[in-house]
This record gives structure tokens, sequence and C-alpha cells, in this order.
């Protein structure tokens, strides 16, 4: 029997699994905030497109000056953007994954489909890493996404308290082991015998990094497509697992967050409104509040290398959770009532939001390389941004009319018949 004909043998309690049919106003929050986290998505990864990736944390990476006086642009994107986005897009991926199996066990399917999905998503990343652009955040998803699955029968209460305690718990372990580096790398606190050894491996790390930095951006003004993709081979293809490690404990208790807040009602209304904004508004701007002490002590570093990655890695781990909860918060509750042409468009690239993520990569590699436009390394941050502004535009204009005229994004479509084995119309 195909996945799609064998029932789930386990029982879920009756208030475990939300009815099918009160998801479809769900299904269309959940594009508008799906459409606005994949356009802020490319507002954060646009520096490691259009400079050498140390360039994304560390400014005095850019190889073109960046042209930020005082970091004013740097800090606002690290409070505003920076880990927001991201944390985001793990909320609504995690939402996603008991929609899709909502659906399913309507139809007396198991998790299988949902593991076949995740299988087929792990390969897309691993396209993408080695293909396009190494700041692949799909091969993470379908690993978490596989761990994940063992917690979908799980009462909502226990995915939210299980996955807001295992981010706290992770975004400690990370101040703990990421904390010292910039005091150990850059003041005098390293320069005890006990911090020796210790020293000189982030000296070391740091020239291996700018090194690398170096040859990369050789080969994106000089070099061809192969050797792009030879050099992410050879030299990056440990990054997958290191990722990982840096990402799994942040990404994994989000998609369960994601899970319980769907199941709440976070994005169909089940919440008093009024109090969903405000204590959506305090989350953001307490947490905004929080992160820029952070930027600035970056800055009084000099945004060195240890101090950036401090801030980043380190102690912007907390701060991030109550943004990231309070957009999501505030986008359910907005974006519930929005109408008009943005509103329809924005939706719109929600729907079609895993071709516009992974389109946006392949747009960025014809702006970038220097067998198509050759721009690597010749733009500083702001004109950075007004790439990111004409793809927004891009991402606007092709998604309605494309879904006005098929069913389903290209890329989600392909993964659809993908997951199910058989070939679905995609034309309407």
């Amino acid at each position: 029997m195909t996945a799609t004909q064998t029932p789930d043998t386990e029982q879920a309690a009756p208030d475990q699994v939300a009815p099918v049919a009160a998801s479809g106003n769900r299904i269309a929050s959940l594009d508008l905030i799906r459409g606005i986290a994949v356009l802020g998505i490319l507002a954060a990864n646009i520096v490691a497109f259009g400079q050498p990736f140390a360039a994304y944390m560390y400014p005095a990476a850019f190889v073109t000056p960046a042209d930020d006086p005082g970091g004013v642009m740097w800090i606002t994107q690290f409070v505003l953007i920076d880990n927001k986005m991201r944390g985001l897009f793990t909320l609504l991926f995690g939402a996603g994954m008991f929609l899709f199996m909502e659906k399913a066990w309507a139809k007396d399917a198991t998790r299988w489909l949902q593991a076949r999905r995740l299988f087929w998503l792990m390969l897309f990343g691993l396209v993408h890493f080695f293909l396009l652009w190494r700041g692949d955040i799909l091969f993470l998803y379908s690993i978490a996404g596989f761990v994940a699955l063992g917690a979908l029968r799980w009462k909502a209460k226990t995915q939210l308290v299980t996955g807001l305690l295992g981010y706290i718990a992770g975004a400690i372990m990370f101040i703990g082991f990421m904390g010292p580096t910039y005091f150990v790398a850059d003041t005098e606190f390293g320069d005890t015998a006990a911090f020796a050894e210790m020293r000189e491996g982030l000296e070391e790390g740091k020239v291996q990094e700018l090194e690398d930095a170096a040859v990369e951006t050789e080969i994106l003004q000089n070099g061809t497509y192969a050797d792009f993709v030879q050099h992410n081979f050879q030299q990056h293809a440990s990054d997958l697992g290191f990722m990982l490690f840096m990402f799994f404990f942040e990404t994994l208790p989000l998609m369960l967050v994601g899970m319980g807040l769907y199941r709440k009602g976070l994005f169909s209304g089940g919440f008093d409104q009024a109090k969903q904004r405000k204590w959506g508004w305090i989350g953001v701007i307490v947490g905004s509040a929080l992160t820029l002490p952070i930027a600035l002590w970056a800055k009084s570093t000099g945004f060195s290398y240890y101090g950036t990655l401090t801030a980043f890695v380190g102690f912007a781990g907390l701060t991030v959770l109550p943004v990231t909860l309070g957009l999501a918060a505030l986008l359910a509750s907005y974006g519930a009532n929005a109408k008009g042409w943005l509103a329809d468009r924005l939706s719109a690239a929600g729907r079609a939001a895993f071709t516009n993520y992974l389109g946006t990569s392949a747009l960025m590699v014809l702006v970038f390389h220097p067998w198509a436009g050759g721009l690597f390394g010749d733009l500083n941050r702001a004109q950075l941004y007004l790439v990111v502004l004409l793809t927004w535009a891009v991402m606007l204009l092709w998604s309605k009319p494309w879904l006005e005229r098929y069913r389903y994004g290209p890329l989600e479509w392909l993964w659809r018949c993908l997951t199910y084995g058989k070939l679905f119309p995609l034309k309407r």
C-alpha cells in the first residue's frame, strides 16, 4: 500500500489535532506572513550574496568599502532583521508541517508522507547549497523536520512549552559557548597562559575564514561557474555539519513552537485580538530594545571579527525570540484583515515561497557571478539594499499572475509531485 493509503496506527486525543475544516483562514494568514518572511530573508542575506560570506557579520570583509558611516546600516539590520526573518520562516515551517499532516490524516495518510516530503526537501537543499548558494536553510529544515515528526502527536501545549524551553536552553548554551570568544581573542583577558591555546585557535580560525573569502572572491570576480561549484564541494561540504550544530538548537524548537501556535489559533483569530496585538508589540519593542545594546557593544569593538561573531551567535540569541514571536503575532493579527494589491501580492509570494526562495538565489547568481552580471564585490551596503528592493519587485510582480493561471508555484508543483510520486495538473 502507498503512503496515502495506509492509516496511521497512532491515535490522537480529540484536542490534539485541529479539524481540517478550520484550516482555510489559517492558510490565508500563513501565506501572507510567509510572503513577508521570504522577502525579509533576502534583506538579511543580501550582503552574503554580493560580498564574501564573512562580510555578513564582519564589515571589514567587504571587498569594496561598505560605506556605512558609524555602522548605522549594520546596526539597523542587526536590530530589525538579522535572525528574525529566519526565525519567523522557521515558525511558519513548523506550522506548515502540521497543516500538511492535518490534511494527510484526514485522508488516512501517515507521517511517512511527510517524511518523503522532507527527504525531497533535503535534496533540494543540497542542490541549493552546492550549485547556487551555501547559505541554504532547506537542508537544515529537512533534518530538523525529521526529528519534529516525532512530536506531531504531542498536545499543542507540550509542543509550545518544549519548543520555548528548548530554544532558551540552546540560546544560553551558545552564550556560554560563544560569549567568551571576543574577550579571549581581542582583549587582555586572553593574554593569560590559560587561554593561550584558545586564542591561537581563534586566530587560526579567523585567518582561515578570511583566506577562504579571498579565494572565493577571486572565483566570483574572475572564475567560472565550474570553479564556484568545485570550491563549494572541496572546501565547504563540511559546513553542512557545522550548520546543523550551530542552528539545530534554534530550528527544531522554533518548529515546535510554530506547530503549537498554529494549533492554538494564532494564525486564525483563536486569541483575543487586542491582547495578541498588545503582546506582539511588547515582544517586538522589548526584544528590539534589548538587541540595540548588543549592536552598540559590537560597534564599540570596532566591529571586530570576534566582536560581531559574539554579538550574532552568542549574545543576541535570547533577544531574537520575543521579536520573532511578536512579529508572528502582529502579522497574523493585522494580516488577517489586510486587503488591497499589496496584501494580495504578498500572499501570492507566500504561496510561492519555495520558488521565490530558491529563485532568489538563482537570480543573485545572475546578478553577481562573473559570467553574468559580474557585480560581486562591487556594491556597498546601500547599493546592495537597492538590489533587494528590485528583487522584491520581481517577486511581487510574478507570483500573483502566475498563480492566477496555475495551481502552484513551479517548484511547489515539482515538490508535490515528487512527494506523492505522481503528476498533478499544474494549469488551472
